[in-house]
Formats: structure tokens, sequence, C-alpha cells
């Protein structure tokens, strides 16, 4: 069938259509039906694996659409895989490389590799996929012309790079590999790198490969490929970190990426309903480990709770959005059993907070805002609350950052009493903190302090003279306890 795209205004057709598993009369048959269509209801171009057809051919230059033709040996799902790749990731930031150009993504990377070293490149994931590659000319082997195709190479051929140790080496060393040329199976010889991580664990990403063609290779060619391996380790991690344009409509949707937001058409875009009640949901860590490596996970639970949920990372946390909610305690019992099983199977601390019901579409940037006050101000104690449940220690949180901004608000008379405690290694402030979590009974702060209650009496009557005022006063405990906070 020829699909058509699903999410642009009426009126309009698809840019882009494939026609998968569709025949010579039947791409025909379709072709006759859009010449009598508008133009603006005509895709730009079509992709289909019987372009040779010269009746083909005429219809599409009839129609005024390009017509490209697909090998016959391609796999449709690694072409839609690789189209999709291109149109979701975000434009990378400019290379640092000097070699290589501010635009430089993979396929220009790899056409300038094949321009420095003479050969033919294809860049591919550590699955051994293809993700970008040079042009070919005719003398391309059939390893290359498999592998651009998505297709395994020579059985006899990738067992002998085994026996060699050539993919441990790939994987082990940031060494250029010499692959001799094996003539018995048509075989050219190459060149080969290792694509690993720059920082942190020297993590494998993939190889480049250059096939030597009807020219030797030049004499640099070693020195090209290691510069190669960087840049690429950089665009294929910037590629992995990029939001999708799925991630990028959620995102706006929660109000992550500025104002002037379309519902209606964000809504169309992500085939959820723009009525009837919302919620969102955001996890962040207890502690201070990243957990935005667990979104895959947290969007099968939700996935298997509710279909049409929707996850995204903002920042160091993780976001779910649920149109159409259930009312009640659902949402929160869900999040609860998720925070859950996460913790169970990874040993990671997880929290959360859960701001439902919204009334519709709108209010969500604003329940997004919500649940990171919640975020904000929680530590973890209780694994899954919401604003209602936490706004003593919201508000409160919000009224000690505010006065932490302003200079004039902070009292030096606690900044007096740190002195005080630097200069005589003691432990005033300890004590007055434990004085006042125990409303001013002397015996139960003893007791945390694991010190004798007429210490506790000399401490606050220290702290009282040095801090200069009276905690018998209301407003004296109320200010000390804020100012404590900050």
């Amino acid at each position: 069938s020829a699909p058509q795209g699903a999410c642009r205004p009426p009126g309009t057709a698809a840019d882009l259509t494939l026609l998968v598993g569709v025949t010579e009369t039947d791409a025909l048959r379709w072709f006759d039906d859009l010449a009598l269509r508008p133009v603006v209801d005509r895709p730009l171009a079509v992709l289909t694996k019987v372009a040779d057809s010269t009746a083909l051919a005429h219809a599409a230059r009839e129609t005024g659409i390009a017509l490209v033709a697909v090998h016959h040996q391609t796999r449709w799902e690694l072409l839609l895989s690789t189209m999709r790749g291109v149109l979701d990731q975000s434009r990378s930031p400019a290379s640092d490389d000097g070699l290589f150009g501010a635009d430089t993504d993979l396929y220009e990377l790899a056409q300038t590799v094949a321009s420095l070293t003479k050969g033919m490149v294809s860049i591919e994931d550590e699955r051994s996929h293809v993700l970008a590659y040079s042009a070919s000319d005719d003398s391309a082997d059939e390893l290359r012309t498999l592998s651009i195709l998505g297709r395994e190479g020579p059985a006899d051929y990738l067992r002998r790079l085994h026996e060699r140790g050539v993919f441990d080496r790939l994987r082990r060393t940031d060494d250029v590999i010499d692959v001799p040329a094996d003539a018995e199976l048509g075989i050219r010889r190459r060149l080969a790198v290792g694509i690993r991580r720059i920082s942190g664990a020297a993590t494998t990403l993939g190889t480049i490969w250059v096939q030597e063609g009807a020219r030797p290779l030049s004499v640099d060619a070693d020195a090209v490929l290691r510069g190669a391996s960087a840049v690429a380790a950089r665009l294929i991690t910037r590629i992995a970190n990029a939001p999708t344009n799925e991630a990028l409509q959620i995102q706006r949707l929660l109000g992550a990426r500025g104002g002037g937001v379309d519902i209606p058409s964000l809504a169309a875009a992500l085939s959820i309903p723009t009525t009837g009640t919302a919620a969102v949901v955001g996890f962040a860590a207890c502690g201070e480990f990243d957990i935005t490596g667990l979104a895959p996970s947290i969007r099968l639970h939700a996935s298997a709770f509710r279909r049409d949920s929707l996850v995204t990372v903002i920042g160091e946390r993780i976001y779910v959005l649920f149109s159409g909610a259930a009312s009640g305690t659902a949402i929160p019992v869900w999040t609860a059993d998720a925070v859950s099983r996460i913790e169970t199977r990874t040993g990671l601390c997880l929290r959360a907070a859960v701001a439902a019901p919204i009334a519709d579409l709108d209010g969500v940037a604003a329940a997004r805002f919500e649940v990171d006050r919640v975020l904000d101000a929680t530590t973890g104690d209780v694994r899954v609350t919401t604003l209602a449940e936490s706004r003593t220690s919201v508000l409160l949180g919000e009224i000690v950052d505010i006065i932490s901004n302003h200079e004039q608000l902070r009292d030096p008379r606690i900044a007096a009493l740190d002195r005080y405690d630097a200069t005589h290694d003691g432990a005033m402030r300890e004590s007055l903190e434990t004085y006042l979590a125990c409303f001013g009974d002397v015996r139960a702060a003893a007791e945390r302090l694991h010190i004798h209650p007429n210490t506790v009496r000399y401490r606050i009557r220290r702290v009282e003279q040095i801090l200069e005022l009276d905690l018998s006063d209301p407003d004296a405990r109320l200010l000390v306890e804020i100012q404590l906070r900050m």
C-alpha cells in the first residue's frame, strides 16, 4: 500500500511515499489516481523497487513526482528506520574538529573520509548496521553492497574476520586495523577503526570501514581514520542523546520548549484526545544518580497501563503524560507500583510526584510545573506524593529559596554562630537545630544529641548570647528556624 501522512494538514499529501509490496500494475493505477488530484494532494517523491518500469517513470513525470529507485534487495524496514533517523534527529552542535566542517553529519563525515583516504567508506553502529556511507563506484565489492542493503556479508569471510580477531581488536583498541583482500571470496582490502565513546567508560559505539577501490588508499589514511573515529563518536553520541520529533512534541506540550503551543495540532500529531481529564507524573532520583536511562522501562510500564501514554526526559527527570486519565487513585497506584518494580529490578531509589486530575490538555504545562515544585521540595521519604500531600514542604522550601536569593533578608547572626563553631570546634548550630526541632524540650533534645540536659541548657544560653536574641520569643524562634534552613 502507499501510506499517506496522517499528521499533515487536511488537503495535503505526505512529502515522501514508500510503495511497499506494490506491484507495477497497482503503482500505475495509483499514479493515475494521483493525476486527478490537486498538486497539493500529491507526494513530492515516491520510493519503489519497480522504478525501472518505463511506464511508471512516464506516469511519475506526468504527475510531477520524483521517482526514487530502491534496490530490489533492500530491506524496507532498514530504509524506513534510516529515513526516520535522519528526519527525527536534531541538528547536532558543530564539530570542533578542524578536519570536518561545522555542519558535519555522519553522511558528510563518510564522504569527507572517502575523499581524504581515496576509498569507499561505511560507518556502522555496534550491531554492524550501516548508519551512513559514501558514494560507491564500480569497484565496490559484494560485502560493501550487501552491508549497505542491510544484508549480512559472506559467511566465510565473516568467519575469517572472527578467527583473525578483527572484531575483538576493534572493540578493545583504538588501532586502525588493516584487513587484507581475500581474492578467493572477491573481497577487497579494507581499513577499519573502532568508534569508542570519548569520555567515561570506553564503550564501543561502532566501526568505520574503508574499502580500497581501483586506486590505492592514501598514505595518511590511518591518521584520517583516527580523527574520523573521534568525530564519529561525538556525532553518534549526540544523535543518540538528541530528542526525537515525538519527544520534542511531548516536551512542548509539557511547557518545556517555550510558550505559543498549538495544543490541538500537537494532540493530533501525538494521536491523543484533546478533551477529557489528564495526568502528569514526574520521576526523579532520591539521590545524586542519573535516572534518565530508566526512561525505556518507565515507557513500557506506562504503555502497559495506558496504551496512549507518552513519556519523555526533561533534564534529569522523566515525565509521563496520561491523556483521558482515569480519576480517583488509579494514577497514584500505578505510579507507586512502577516505582516499586523498577527499584526491585535495578536497586535504584526513585521518587515521584503526581498531578491529577487535570481538566484538559491546556493544563498540562501547569501540571508539570506543579510536579516540579513537589520534586524540588521533597527528598524521597515518601516515594509517591502530590502537591496537596506535600504542600507544607513545598511552600516552606519556596519561601526559603526566595529569602536565600535576597542578601538583605539573610540574618548575619547565623553566620556569626557558624564562625563560633568553626573557631571553637563547637556544636552550637547542631544543638540549636535539635532544640528547635524538639519544640524547646531540653530532655528530648539531649536524648537526640546523646548529651546531658544541662549541656543542652548551657549551649542554648550560649547561643542566645551569640545571636543576641531571646529564644523564648516566638518571633525569634520562627526567624531562626527559617534562617537555619538557608
